[in-house]
């Protein structure tokens, strides 16, 4: 069945909504029956009506423990309609009549099991129903003003107990929506943290282990044509794998103590440990002041600096490289150029795929193009935006 706002009340949150709307109404009309029962008010027969008042309360209690979450449609219409006979037999045995309001759980209960359509037929049907049975004990019911005054209040409380499920049901779906929208949060989260991590494994040690892999190729080829440039080699590489395990351990240093993170140190460090990697030459030009530009844009110029010589090295077997950075007022921009073989468009891996999305995420722009005297240039431009 469907909720008046359209929602299926099967996937609203679990637990009944304002369970102790029914104990407090039985408690009220069983004090106001016993009461007129001891001071000789009307016809109150005890036994008929504390027992149906306990059998209401012991049908509540077996319906929440054989459905702790939601009765399923038959049953509650099953348990609907034993209600009704138990609040009847409660009302004839009442001498206060006070027990006439137990009624306005009829609709209160049919709104949370089958929805505000059918909540507000039954409730007509109550008011219809009460409307008759005073027609039925007087003629001109309508002239006696306690009878029309008990009516109007027995109206009212079907209105207020038909807005109280649906406000319940209301907070429910929000509560839903909420935990929905919170999960949903926490997945996104987690995958902008996983493409993260997986983006800083390429940049950090996939530069590091492009370098160890050609210097490595270089020591099997001259092992034994030049025995002395393979040995320079293989120390090339393990200069390489001590300079990757250094960056693991600034990178969880930096996150461990939040230090900030300094661009023209980062490309100066990027720079010197280039030097004997199988030759290649790598010139840096920095200008500018780092202060106002966010970290993100920061991190990502570096990262795209790494990415450019990794390619430098890997794919277009350049000799020398040159990686050029200035910041101002207006943005920072990074240039990094080689003499290699040059780019061929729509050949981008996903180096340079993370790349794109990190200078994205800052704001900025990646283009990349062919030199006039060859080789590869690879420009990022990100608008200065000081972080929040």
């Amino acid at each position: 069945m469907r909720s008046g706002s359209g929602r299926s009340l099967a996937g609203m949150p679990l637990s009944r909504p304002v369970p102790w709307v029914s104990p407090v109404l039985y408690g009220a009309v069983l004090v106001a029956g016993l009461y007129a029962w001891l001071a000789g008010l009307g016809d109150t027969r005890p036994v008929l009506f504390t027992g149906g008042l306990a059998a209401l309360a012991l049908l509540d209690l077996l319906e929440r423990r054989r459905y702790p979450d939601r009765t399923p449609p038959w049953p509650a219409a099953a348990l609907l309609g034993a209600r009704i006979a138990l609040f009847a037999a409660v009302a004839a045995a009442d001498g206060s009549e006070l027990s006439r309001a137990l009624f306005v759980l009829v609709p209160f209960t049919a709104y949370f099991a089958f929805g505000r359509t059918v909540a507000c037929v039954l409730a007509v049907a109550c008011a219809l129903a009460l409307t008759a049975a005073g027609a039925v004990a007087g003629p001109r019911w309508y002239a006696d003003v306690e009878q029309v005054s008990d009516l109007l209040m027995f109206g009212v409380g079907l209105v207020l107990t038909v807005t109280m499920a649906a406000v319940a049901v209301e907070e429910r779906r929000l509560r839903a929506d909420l935990a929905a929208s919170t999960a949903k949060v926490a997945e996104l989260s987690a995958t902008a943290e996983r493409n993260r991590v997986a983006r800083d494994i390429h940049d950090d040690l996939g530069h590091h282990l492009t370098a160890i892999a050609v210097l490595l190729e270089k020591a099997t080829a001259f092992r034994d044509r030049n025995p002395g440039a393979a040995d320079r080699a293989i120390l090339d590489a393990h200069d390489s794998a001590r300079r990757a395990l250094d960056n693991v351990r600034r990178s969880v240093r930096t996150l461990r103590e939040e230090r900030p993170f300094n661009l023209s140190e980062a490309l100066a460090d990027l720079v010197a440990g280039q030097a004997g990697d199988d030759g290649l030459a790598v010139h840096l030009e920095f200008a500018g002041e780092e202060s106002g530009h966010g970290t993100a844009a920061l991190r990502a110029l570096y990262r795209a600096a790494q990415e450019g010589i990794t390619n430098a090295r890997r794919h277009a077997h350049a000799t020398r490289v040159s990686v050029t950075a200035a910041l101002d007022a207006a943005g920072a921009t990074l240039v990094v150029r080689d003499d290699g073989r040059g780019f061929t468009p729509g050949r981008e891996g996903y180096g340079l795929l993370g790349m794109r999305e990190r200078v994205q995420a800052a704001g900025g722009r990646v283009d990349i193009g062919g030199a006039d005297a060859g080789g590869t240039v690879l420009t990022v431009t990100i608008p200065r935006r000081a972080e929040p």
